[in-house]
């Protein structure tokens, strides 16, 4: 589903790029030469997770007694979200850009726990909803006709708006990513158009491990406490007009 969504993607941003290029005229000649610029964003993203497993863990019932269980959980499938901001552009040389664009994700990670000693499973929507605030070096390429490619890297810190307090894993409040992607500047009569694809992962465990310990229900903590660390990951195709 991912590489199919993806391909379609990458074709229409060809197909723009294709058709907004024209040789025999430059759009916006002196548009990279301002010091400081502003504009907006908009995309979609792909969000996903990987989870470290406890394996066999001793489960205490409310009556006392204690079972072994060895419960995994995995996320099954993936849903496109929603992403918008803005963007501030400082240019550092002929070649180099600082950019900071706050942004906000909507997306929704599915999840899904095995039981693997009752045979059972159990699943959960875990929604999210991020308010991010990367800083970005863009490095462009030498601008031929009327596009320009580069390649985008930075540090993006997230904060998570979305957390209920009976979910089976809850993510923490805040998160820091590093990103990478490439992009390709095309200029058009009146401004830029800047589809860009880029990858985020988290370098610190996103998982609230203290989230189990706060669950009333046993059964629900032996799911919680089933994972002992998480790596959130995100997939953004973004569109830039500046």
């Amino acid at each position: 589903m991912i590489r199919q969504t993806l391909s379609t993607i990458l074709l229409l941003c060809y197909t723009i790029s294709s058709v907004a290029q024209d040789r025999s005229l430059e759009h916006k000649p002196y548009i990279d030469l301002r010091p400081i610029h502003f504009g907006v964003v908009i995309g979609t993203n792909i969000q996903d997770i990987e989870f470290e497993n406890v394996g066999p863990q001793t489960i205490t019932a409310d009556d006392g007694t204690e079972s072994t269980q060895t419960i995994v959980c995995d996320q099954n499938n993936w849903n496109l979200g929603i992403s918008v901001g803005v963007v501030a552009d400082v240019r550092l040389s002929d070649y180099l850009n600082l950019r900071f664009v706050p942004t906000m994700h909507f997306g929704a990670k599915h999840l899904v726990f095995k039981n693997l000693s009752e045979g059972t499973q159990t699943t959960q929507d875990l929604k999210n909803t991020y308010i991010s605030f990367p800083f970005d070096l863009k490095y462009s390429g030498k601008r031929h006709g009327n596009y320009r490619p580069y390649l985008m890297a930075g540090l993006n810190p997230m904060i998570n708006l979305t957390k209920k307090s009976q979910d089976y894993v809850q993510l923490k409040s805040y998160d820091t990513y590093i990103e990478v992607g490439m992009g390709l500047d095309i200029y058009l009569p009146f401004f830029k158009l800047i589809p860009e694809l880029k990858f985020c992962y988290s370098i610190a465990n996103s998982l609230n491990t203290k989230h189990g310990d706060q669950l009333q229900d046993t059964n629900m903590r032996a799911y919680a406490n089933s994972v002992t660390s998480s790596h959130a990951k995100m997939i953004v195709l973004c569109f830039y007009f500046e």
